[in-house]
């Protein structure tokens, strides 16, 4: 069995929002500016590797027992911008979803009651403390919601086949302004057209999320790991982004077939996806 370290952990996809180093406040600014300039920063994958390590041990280790000190650096026109993982943060939020996602023995299996108890109670104590804490990524795993995609548009789409030990890469990445009022407008044309559902408890959702965060930071939408399951050909013809687009725009103009025909190759793509997940 190969080691941890040495996998690539597919199924996760993300959202994450870099905050520009002047919305952090000291001594936090400091700490990322000098982790910018190391050369040897973590990626993704070696998030994700970390955190199934936690599992290993008997019993399993269900939130890390200390806050991250690494993040995702960008460097964009000169301005330095940061994406704390904040994964004790995340660990503990994606810890009371798992109910919701996992049969009730395979839970016990992976995580005893015993142990997602202590998490819960230790949660409790440092959110009394911690309040207003927000996490700067949002992780779905076998898909991206297309909430997500509301955020972005087919333009800043960008994607790579990879070649040798370089993986593929589909991520989007844009403005915050640019972002928020995408949100904005995709609300107002699904209220106009829709009386609810869940792409506007999600666009609501994601909408109050981003404004917790300075107005010059960036968005990006990274398909993660998931390229690892999906062929070249179907994330070279994957324009996810454009298809919402072009079926809010629909609803917009009242176009009911022109938005149906939209929604309907969303569905098919993402149910691909899916029938995926079934098989592993």
């Amino acid at each position: 069995m190969p080691k941890v370290s040495s996998l690539i952990v597919p199924y996760a996809t993300y959202l994450r929002v870099y905050e520009p180093l002047a919305a952090f406040p000291e001594p936090e600014r400091g700490h990322w500016a000098r982790y910018a300039r190391r050369p040897d920063r973590p990626s993704y994958q070696d998030e994700l590797r970390r955190a199934l390590a936690d599992l290993l041990p008997t019993p399993p280790i269900a939130v890390p027992v200390h806050e991250s000190g690494d993040a995702f650096v960008l460097e964009v026109d000169g301005v330095v911008c940061v994406c704390p993982w904040r994964t004790r943060l995340r660990g503990w939020q994606a810890l009371a979803e798992l109910g919701e996602e996992l049969p009730g023995p395979v839970l016990e299996a992976v995580l005893p009651d015993v142990v997602r108890q202590q998490a819960a109670q230790d949660y409790e104590r440092w959110l009394a403390r911690n309040p207003d804490a927000r996490p700067w990524i949002r992780t779905a795993t076998w898909q991206v919601p297309l909430s997500w995609f509301v955020l972005v548009s087919d333009e800043e789409r960008r994607f790579d086949k990879g070649s040798g030990e370089i993986p593929p890469m589909l991520r989007y990445r844009t403005p915050m302004v640019q972002a928020r009022r995408r949100v904005a407008r995709g609300l107002r044309a699904l209220r106009e057209a829709i009386d609810e559902g869940p792409l506007i408890d999600g666009l609501v959702d994601v909408g109050r999320w981003l404004e917790e965060f300075h107005p010059r930071s960036l968005v990006e939408l990274d398909y993660g790991g998931l390229v690892h399951t999906l062929p070249a050909g179907e994330l070279e013809d994957d324009h996810s982004a454009a298809d919402v687009a072009e079926g809010i725009e629909a609803l917009r103009g009242g176009d009911g077939v022109t938005a149906g025909e939209a929604y309907a190759r969303l569905v098919e793509r993402w149910r691909s996806v899916r029938d995926r997940r079934s098989a592993n």
